[in-house]
């Protein structure tokens, strides 16, 4: 410490180095915590003072990065940062990406109420000022609410994709939210329909007010479609000759050719065809249907089947095929999933199923006398 004079008042007051020069910090009666601002000079002489936050840490890592872009001629880079706000990113997101066709209906939906709660959080936020520790304390912070681990993870995965956007529009250099790890999710219950449950459901459709309820219900129990799959489905994407359903501008933007069945033939080339439209699953004026929940629900209420969304029908014909043998290779193409993983997870087996096939397995095997425990001495 030393004693140095005020240029202006002439006072002599006490002055020593600082431990972090660039680094500033006053206390804010409003958010009853520290403020941090960086400072810095730009290599034409310009001084630039930028408001970080209550993150000592946060603050640091900034005033590094723009001391190494400075040093590296990337200071045109960061002028441009410094004017993009995450709330104007996530509204172009939303008009110039995030929406149909790019995107599926329920994408956009997820999309939407994801960037709700992202920008809450970051949305007073410059794209500059999001670091990787500002991410992972907004995970922690979700998690402390009460959300859980995949509700997390859907919100980062908006956040990484938006980003990735940000970079191929120039925006931002590089995506930081993309080495964020994402958090365990539990499998859950995957929910299928017995035999009997199965039966029940289709009859409760037959007997629904609402014509549509039965085939679009019979084709999502055999085919695995989603619901916004179904009621985007066109006539031309209906081979019957070579007995395939193509779905197009899927989830993941990926195609799928899905087998048609005898009876799914029949019912949709002989049934519900309606004139002057493209649409299989449509109103008497050839407009796709939006809502099928009041129908589904009375349908679920008559049949007495509890714990079983209009999803879980997907989950029904995958857990279907497994059970009969098919490879989950398979049935990932089939359902369009992005991995092996996303399938076990959704098409795992119900314990009864693998007690009979290890009975039916190991019946036999183990009929030689010479094998069979001597129960005759067992002690009462």
């Amino acid at each position: 410490m030393a004693k140095r004079i005020h240029q202006k008042s002439g006072k002599e007051f006490n002055w020593k180095r600082r431990k972090n020069p660039g680094l500033f910090e006053r206390y804010d009666p409003k958010l009853k915590n520290n403020v941090y601002t960086i400072d810095y000079y730009l290599p034409n002489g310009k001084r630039k003072r930028e408001k970080i936050g209550t993150s000592k840490r946060d603050a640091l890592d900034v005033l590094a990065k723009r001391r190494t872009q400075i040093r590296d001629g990337k200071f045109f880079e960061l002028e441009r940062e410094n004017k993009i706000s995450f709330k104007d990113l996530s509204e172009k997101f939303l008009t110039e990406y995030s929406r149909p066709p790019k995107k599926a209906l329920s994408s956009v939906k997820r999309d939407k109420l994801s960037l709700k709660h992202l920008n809450r959080f970051f949305g007073t936020k410059m794209l500059h000022q999001i670091s990787r520790e500002a991410i992972e304390d907004y995970q922690n912070k979700r998690l402390d609410s009460g959300v859980s681990n995949a509700t997390v993870n859907r919100e980062v995965a908006c956040l990484k994709c938006m980003f990735n956007k940000a970079v191929d529009w120039k925006l931002i250099k590089e995506n930081l939210a993309s080495k964020i790890k994402m958090l365990r999710e539990s499998p859950g219950i995957v929910r299928y329909l017995t035999d009997e449950e199965r039966l029940n459901l289709l009859e409760a459709c037959k007997r629904s007010k609402a014509n549509y309820l039965y085939p679009l219900v019979f084709t999502a129990l055999n085919t695995g479609m989603r619901l916004d799959e179904l009621l985007k489905l066109t006539w031309r994407n209906i081979d019957f000759k070579n007995g395939f359903i193509h779905v197009e501008n899927a989830k993941g933007e990926k195609r799928r050719d899905l087998p048609l069945i005898p009876e799914l033939t029949e019912l949709l080339k002989f049934s519900i065809k309606k004139p002057n439209t493209e649409y299989v699953f449509c109103d008497d004026n050839g407009k796709p249907y939006s809502n099928i929940n009041r129908a589904w629900n009375t349908a679920k209420r008559r049949a007495g089947i509890k714990n079983f969304r209009f999803h879980d029908c997907r989950h029904h014909y995958a857990s279907y095929l497994v059970m009969r043998g098919v490879d989950l290779y398979t049935v990932s193409e089939l359902l369009g999933h992005s991995s092996i993983e996303v399938t076990e997870r959704y098409a795992h087996l119900s314990p009864g199923y693998k007690k009979r096939a290890v009975l039916e397995a190991l019946s036999g095997v183990t009929t030689d006398n010479r094998h069979i425990m001597d129960t005759s001495k067992a002690v009462a």
